[in-house]
């Protein structure tokens, strides 16, 4: 039996993304709510009760959609 390989090779955490985009990781944050796994969104969990939201690359292009959205109703 072949077992399908994960397409996802790298994700990035909510500080860099938002570093990247030049926004803030609160605004990153309330964007990403209502995104779903399918979306490019996933928590990563460390020791204890560490956990961090992170996306991948189709993530990070879901996120540069909902800031030109926001930034267009906005106006």
């Amino acid at each position: 039996m072949i077992m399908p390989l994960n397409k996802v090779h790298s994700v990035k955490t909510i500080d860099r993304v938002a570093a990247e985009l030049g926004e803030t990781v609160d605004r990153i944050f309330e964007l990403a709510g209502d995104m779903e796994t399918e979306d490019g969104v996933i928590w990563v969990y460390g020791p204890g009760d560490d956990s961090v939201i992170a996306f991948t690359p189709f993530g990070i292009e879901n996120l540069r959609e909902l800031i030109e959205i926001d930034r267009h109703s906005a106006r």
